[in-house]
């Protein structure tokens, strides 16, 4: 990509995780179908990655665009505290059908930030509102959660947050379960609950079940995660999955936590949560934790919302997203779609060119093997621009390259991709 430093906008829009000075231009989207996005000009761009992981279904599923409408032309939008209505309340059912057994409440936020700031706020405010002194919170390794202070906080330290680095607080961190390392994070967790080193014990641990997005799709077994939840449960320490990217089928089942048979204490939900078409997002929690908030005493109060907390016309999408899991046959598409990513991910294992090849369930990840390596590194923004000129949405984190897409992907839209990786690769990294 050629490096335009220097030209820059006057004014304008200031796009997410993009650096100007050498993206100065964005694709601009007219329309999207299945997998497929396509620009005012008709060119179409298979959708690799389900725009950030959020469509499952497909663009424009016919349910969920039409449950959109049907709610817009009834209630846009009115407030949730006092109020309630029919699409938050539908929804909220099917959550709790859909979620493990331990969860009794749904909270609405609007992001996937948001619920686990959410999930973090009802963690410490359970343990100061039942009088224990309990306010640190744990983490794995590697992890990330969001943008927002709360959850950089409890996010791996590094390029993406070094510059807020004085408005965090501290955590305590556990090594990530490396593949024949996971004794040492089961024995790092157990000393921390335990608070072996002195101190008050931790108020919650936060993880995200099997698969670690943004931490570059590091995965990990579910007996290692149902492990980590034995341990939380034997030292009262509240266990918080942030299932908002890997929720709503990526990892195989509904929910990762089901691969373990885990049923959290709190459970993070987002992205998929309305199939991928309006922001929302959900916390669910036990009872005892809304419990330590019921009080005639206002000081009890949960205190936290957002304007849009329960927008009628995203829970009605939702809603919708959720009959379809309930009347269609999806856990089958997602079990094709991995069977598929398996079978193309296989072809690049014995070439050397290639190295770390992993898959959770429908999410395919492997590394170009290269000492250019690590999320700064300028293969990504190279391998990008290549792969976009191949008319294919991937975006490598560094010299990392996964493959997440909508659920109705075919066999020939994944060809394409595993033949533009391998290309790439034989044109050679340093010439793209």
């Amino acid at each position: 990509m050629t490096d335009r430093s220097g030209v820059r906008p006057s004014r304008g829009i200031w796009h997410p995780f993009t650096q100007h000075a050498i993206m100065p231009e964005m694709v601009k989207i007219a329309r999207g179908e299945g997998a497929y996005l396509e620009t005012p000009e008709g060119r179409r761009i298979f959708d690799g990655v389900a725009s950030w992981w959020v469509v499952t279904h497909g663009h424009r599923h016919p349910r969920i665009i039409r449950a959109i409408q049907d709610q817009a032309n009834a209630l846009d939008q009115v407030i949730f505290a006092g109020f309630t209505h029919e699409p938050a309340e539908r929804l909220a059912q099917a959550l709790l059908r859909l979620a493990p057994a331990s969860l009794d409440y749904v909270f609405y936020s609007d992001s996937g930030s948001t619920a686990v700031e959410v999930a973090l706020k009802m963690a410490l405010g359970f343990w100061k509102l039942n009088g224990a002194r309990r306010e640190k919170i744990l983490v794995l390794e590697n992890g990330y959660h969001g943008d927002t202070i709360g959850t950089m906080s409890v996010g791996e330290r590094g390029v993406f947050n070094q510059a807020y680095e004085p408005l965090l607080f501290d955590v305590g961190t556990i090594p990530f379960p490396s593949a024949g390392a996971e004794a040492r994070t089961l024995e790092a967790l157990e000393a921390a609950c335990a608070a072996r080193g002195g101190g008050e014990k931790p108020a919650a641990f936060i993880v995200e079940p099997l698969a670690l997005g943004a931490g570059g799709m590091l995965f990990y077994g579910a007996q290692t995660l149902a492990e980590m939840r034995r341990i939380c449960a034997a030292h009262e320490v509240l266990f918080i999955a942030d299932e908002v990217m890997t929720g709503w089928g990526r990892t195989g089942r509904m929910f990762a936590c089901e691969h373990a048979g885990v049923e959290p204490d709190l459970l993070c939900t987002s992205k998929g949560l309305t199939g991928g078409s309006m922001p929302l997002a959900a916390t669910l929690c036990r009872a005892d934790i809304f419990d330590a908030h019921y009080s005639e005493d206002r000081s009890r109060t949960f205190y936290h919302s957002s304007s849009y907390t329960a927008n009628p016309i995203a829970c009605a999408a939702a809603a919708a997203n959720a009959e379809i899991w309930a009347e269609e046959p999806v856990l089958e598409r997602v079990a094709a779609l991995a069977a598929m990513q398996a079978e193309r991910l296989a072809t690049l294992e014995s070439d050397p060119r290639f190295e770390n090849v992993r898959r959770c369930g429908t999410i395919a990840a492997f590394d170009y093997r290269t000492e250019n390596a690590g999320y700064l590194a300028t293969l990504g923004p190279r391998l990008y621009a290549f792969f976009q000129s191949r008319d294919l949405l991937l975006r490598p984190l560094g010299n990392t390259v996964y493959v997440m897409p909508p659920y109705c992907a075919t066999a020939a839209d994944l060809d394409k991709v595993y033949d533009t990786v391998r290309e790439a690769a034989a044109i050679g990294l340093e010439d793209l």
